[in-house]
């Protein structure tokens, strides 16, 4: 998510190279690009109803990024006949990671002074991040991106992980591509890259599975196999380093073909009138995918499912528009890229597009704890407030200093002076270096602890019961099994339900209840638990349900698990609690109309009691905490008349 550099390569130089060769221009538009690309990321982790497809900005870094770096190894190969790689490295690692560093000692420093618990499991994502290898570690340890209860500051380097490999390893390339075939055979170099994305693409396409995306034993398609270790394959196809190389080829097969310099001195150079019209019709086609395009969809009564049109040509669609929307603005008398995409405010943004996606994220997660937390619009521009006074801060004080060498000229000039480490100053700042460095090694020696939401839900998995698998009846055709000659022992109460359920399973079975909760449960699967215990005679006078937490389910399907229950003397059903969620509002809607047919059947609004209590749950706002568990479970007593 680099911001460029490349204005300090030419200056006091003309715009479009000198007498020893091509130089590779500042251009305001890819700025502009940049600030649009980053405005959508931070809209989408914001709020993910807000703008749903904003996640596709990281494609167009990585467009841009292909462009940049090739359009820069060009340059310097025909300017001076070869690519210095050290030299290369070395501007990257001074762009780079200055704020990279400041953001991890930050956030480590955070988390130790704030939020102690949480420094054993940031240790992994800290070091990943250092290596550069983020995207692979939350690939190996399924740390899925999506996934929305854990307090994950790190989460989202592993868009700087799949841009940094590229760094190392692209300029190796394009040395010996440029070595061993010189520069007379770009367009050749730039039609191979072109065929890799697409065979890229078609791979991507290939090892996607449609379908929902539950566990391994319920969907074991979902998961494929790397060196041994079982991962989501949506998690490989999405953070992997290989099938997100699609927009950096396509970028990279545009600097060969596409280069400014040799625009300017040809006949494309004369007028951009046409190139605008192709521009503004890229920008709007990016606008609208980023409106439609998801990375996971809730299907009905099935659960969550991969966008199947991402991983089907959807990620190659928005590398065409950003070339598109690329070359146009890079154009030198585009109108797009200078009066609309170039406007001052959107360079300055884009000029720190780089530290705006660093911390915005990290400022965002220690405000709400819980990565699927929407926030409302006081909260995010309060939240951006801070994300741009700190960005500046950095920018100003961190990375331009670094990036340009003017720390270094001010650390030779301190030293020339004889100051040394003489004076207050050295004492200040080694008092407070004192804190990261302790923050460092707390980090180091700290226990790992799972969130509160898994580690309480891991808790009161052994209070549940389950229906013997070789019993099961069909969710599908709700079928029951052969019904024992046994006399049954009726259940007094049996409660169904999900996670939120599953969570309070201590309390509820100690206050005897019957309690049939699982993870990620959809309203459909109840039908084979009723269907199951209503075949052996053991349902009682009193059901519990509370069920629709995890996906949109419809009335018929409510219709299919309550039809077992017909000879029930109370069913209780609990409305659900879904934080930000607008499906919240669609499954309560049926719920709270349920009475109307079904005369056994009262309604329990848990959303209603519980919406002025924030304190009754954990981070994410859906899982009660303890004393939310407390109150959860008197509220189903209170509804049985206990």
């Amino acid at each position: 998510m680099s911001t460029s550099d490349l204005q300090n390569l030419n200056s006091g130089t003309p715009a479009w190279g000198t007498r020893r060769g091509p130089v590779v221009p500042y251009v305001p538009g890819l700025d502009g690009l940049r600030a649009l690309a980053v405005l959508a990321v931070i809209v989408y982790h914001a709020n993910r109803e807000w703008l749903g497809g904003g996640f596709l900005g990281v494609e167009v870094f990585f467009v841009i990024s292909g462009y940049l770096i090739t359009l820069l190894l060009i340059a310097e190969r025909e300017r001076v006949g070869t690519v210095s790689l050290g030299n290369f490295w070395l501007r990257r690692a001074r762009r780079l990671l200055p704020a990279l560093f400041t953001l991890l000692i930050g956030t480590i420093t955070y988390c130790a002074l704030f939020d102690s618990d949480r420094l054993g499991k940031l240790r992994g994502d800290v070091v990943a991040g250092v290596l550069y290898a983020s995207n692979w570690f939350q690939v190996w340890t399924g740390s899925s991106y999506t996934t929305a209860s854990e307090f994950a500051p790190l989460r989202h380097l592993w868009s700087l992980a799949v841009e940094e490999q590229f760094y190392i390893i692209w300029p190796v390339v394009m040395y010996v591509l440029l070595r061993r075939l010189g520069s007379k055979t770009l367009p050749v170099i730039g039609l191979f890259f072109t065929a890799l994305a697409a065979a890229v693409a078609v791979y991507t396409a290939m090892v996607f599975r449609a379908g929902p995306i539950d566990t391994q034993a319920k969907t074991p398609d979902q998961y494929m196999e790397i060196f041994g270790q079982t991962v989501l394959r949506t998690d490989f196809l999405y953070l992997g380093t290989l099938t997100r190389a699609t927009g950096l080829l396509l970028g990279a097969a545009l600097a060969t073909l596409w280069r400014p310099w040799a625009i300017r001195r040809g006949r494309a150079g004369s007028n951009a009138n046409g190139l605008d019209v192709m521009g503004v019709l890229a920008l709007a086609s990016l606008a609208w995918m980023c409106w439609k395009f998801r990375e996971v969809v809730l299907v009905e009564n099935v659960g969550t499912e991969a966008y199947a049109l991402l991983y089907r040509g959807g990620l190659v669609l928005v590398g065409i528009a950003t070339v598109v929307a690329i070359a146009t603005v890079t154009h030198p008398r585009s109108r797009l890229g200078k009066y609309v995409v170039g406007t001052p405010i959107l360079v300055w943004i884009g000029k720190r597009s780089y530290g705006l996606y660093l911390y915005h994220w990290v400022i965002f997660q220690a405000y709400r704890k819980s990565a699927g937390v929407a926030l409302n619009a006081q909260e995010f521009i309060a939240l951006m407030a801070i994300t741009l006074v700190i960005t500046e801060a950095s920018y100003q004080f961190i990375e331009t200093p670094i990036r340009t060498g003017r720390a270094r000229e001010a650390w030779v000039a301190w030293r020339s002076n004889g100051r040394g480490f003489r004076g207050p100053l050295p004492v200040i700042g080694a008092t407070l270096a004192v804190i990261p460095l302790f923050s460092v090694v707390s980090m180091v020696g700290a226990k790992v602890i799972e969130d509160d939401v898994t580690s309480n839900l891991d808790d009161n998995e052994g209070a549940v019961v389950t229906i013997p698998s070789s019993t099961l009846p069909s969710a599908t055709t709700g079928a029951p099994v052969a019904t024992t000659t046994v006399p049954a022992k009726k259940i007094d109460v049996l409660a169904v339900g999900d996670s939120v359920m599953l969570g309070s399973a201590r309390k509820l079975t100690a206050r005897g209840l019957l309690v049939n909760a699982e993870k990620n449960r959809q309203v459909l699967e109840a039908l084979q638990v009723f269907n199951y215990y209503r075949s052996i005679n053991e349902l009682g006078e009193n059901v519990v349900i509370h069920l629709g937490t995890n996906g949109t389910t419809k009335e018929a399907t409510f219709d299919r698990i309550l039809r077992p229950l017909s000879d029930v003397d109370r069913v209780l059903v609990l409305t659900v609690r879904v934080p930000g969620r607008e499906y919240q509002n669609i499954n309560n809607k049926i719920i709270n109309a349920l009475p109307l047919k079904y005369p056994n059947v009262t309604i329990l609004d848990w959303l209603e009691y519980s919406k002025p209590h924030k304190d009754w749950f954990a981070s994410d706002g859906i899982h009660p905490n303890s004393l939310g568990q407390d109150q959860y479970v008197d509220f189903i007593l209170k509804g049985l008349g206990r």
